[in-house]
């Protein structure tokens, strides 16, 4: 086959398949990654700002320049080996070196971030993990105590995971120094491919855990605002019973609600599907580790189903919420809207009934004036008809009375047909009109 028969992207989406493989990592070894994140409408941020702040940390460790057009980076820094991706809110940097740190999880190893060039980030950072990556000892039970002197009791999570090939620590808290940490211990038989999906997809974890907790805050400040608006709301649709208020005026307040809520519903629909989004990523790398109970402790789906979940819960509750409030105020509108167009009617109706009497009078009116106005063009012509005529009638002998007599009910007669046949010729012009 040809290169005509092949689709134009079908050779860059199967590349896409292959652009972003996770590290590969032997142990022992150390996993540096942060996500930097805008504050505000993240989805459309500069990304040249993300490819400099990139290209300051490459040429800063005298590393491989990125391409600009790529939208994931790998390259050496020294010892660290870099990962670079570029996602639709954030971008993440992954460094990871052999060895670990003399002490446990030494702000040291995170050298290859210094503090300046994340403080020149174009964003804020949203996630910052350090991942120590050790041999299993061959008791596990010695595991007990180095992960009990670095993380706290009281959240601690230690499990095995893919059916007991590795096991994970982590108390989902943050160090002083800004780090989340986590401690994994992989068989001596584990490949290094293996391991470096394990601390790919703890890292993502994290991320997206705290990608889809931003909307726990957005959904605290609808809560308040929904609070506000469902006062007024209530009132609103209690007052549509009384008569003394205009529908119009309630209607108008009814709308300004519904304003606000759809402007609320715009604002936040993008967090909220975002939100749903990431907890599902989230649930997806958990259930992907196929974790199993390590000694007796607790596991990352009790961790995340007595801390996590009800974040998300509250967030959806918020959508919901916000949903709920604008079936209602789309159904009270149409109500009102009916009672408006009710009121209307009758309005019409009664306009109606009142031009129908109007026009009644104006015909009774025409009527009368059509009257009179033939009384008084015969009296004009009857008396212009008698000056003409009554030479003759002098000569004929006819005495003046008898003369203004006799043409008086002949005027009136052709005066009265002579209207009647102008009011025929205006029907005829104007047929909706009634004379």
């Amino acid at each position: 086959m040809g290169p005509a028969t092949e689709h134009p992207l079908r050779y860059a989406l199967v590349n896409e398949l292959h652009a972003r493989p996770s590290p590969r990592l032997a142990a022992p070894s150390t996993s540096v990654f942060v996500a930097f994140k805008e504050p505000h409408d993240a989805a459309n941020r500069d990304y040249d700002r993300d490819m400099a702040h990139l290209v300051e940390l490459t040429t800063r460790h005298g590393g491989p320049r990125p391409d600009a057009e790529e939208s994931h980076y790998q390259g050496q820094l020294g010892r660290y080996a870099l990962k670079w991706e570029s996602h639709t809110e954030f971008v993440t940097y992954m460094a990871t070196t052999p060895g670990l740190p003399i002490r446990p999880f030494d702000p040291s190893a995170a050298a290859i971030f210094p503090e300046e060039w994340q403080l020149h980030a174009p964003g804020k950072r949203v996630a910052a993990v350090m991942v120590q990556v050790d041999i299993l000892p061959d008791n596990p039970e010695e595991v007990l105590g180095k992960i009990s002197d670095w993380f706290a009791q009281e959240s601690l999570t230690a499990v095995w995971v893919l059916e007991e090939a590795a096991m994970i620590a982590t108390d989902f808290r943050i160090d002083a120094n800004g780090w989340m940490r986590f401690a994994m211990f992989v068989r001596r038989d584990v490949g290094e491919a293996r391991t470096g999906r394990l601390v790919h997809r703890l890292v993502e974890l994290e991320t997206y855990r705290a990608m889809s907790m931003l909307g726990l805050g957005r959904a605290r400040e609808l809560s308040r605002r929904l609070n506000e608006l469902e006062v007024q709301l209530a009132a609103i649709v209690e007052s549509m019973n009384d008569d003394s208020r205009p529908a119009d005026a309630v209607l108008q307040d009814l709308l300004s609600i519904s304003a606000e809520l759809e402007a609320q519903a715009m604002q936040h629909s993008f967090r909220f599907g975002a939100t749903t989004a990431y907890q599902a990523i989230v649930m997806d790398r958990i259930e992907a580790l196929r974790e199993t109970r390590f000694l007796g402790r607790q596991m990352l789906t009790e961790f995340m189903r007595r801390r996590y979940l009800p974040a998300m819960r509250t967030t959806a509750s918020a959508e919901g919420r916000l949903r709920t409030m604008l079936e209602r105020t789309t159904r009270a509108a149409e109500l009102l809207r009916t009672r408006v167009d009710v009121e209307r009617s009758a309005q019409n109706q009664e306009l109606m009934t009142r031009m129908d009497r109007r026009a009644d009078l104006q015909l009774r009116l025409q009527h009368t004036v059509e009257g009179l106005s033939v009384v008084a063009i015969s009296y004009y012509a009857v008396g212009l008809l008698s000056y003409a005529l009554y030479p003759v009638a002098s000569n004929l002998g006819v005495d003046k009375a008898y003369l203004i007599a006799g043409l008086t009910p002949l005027v009136v007669l052709a005066v009265w047909g002579g209207m009647r046949q102008i009011r025929k010729r205006l029907h005829r012009h104007a047929p909706g009109d009634d004379f």
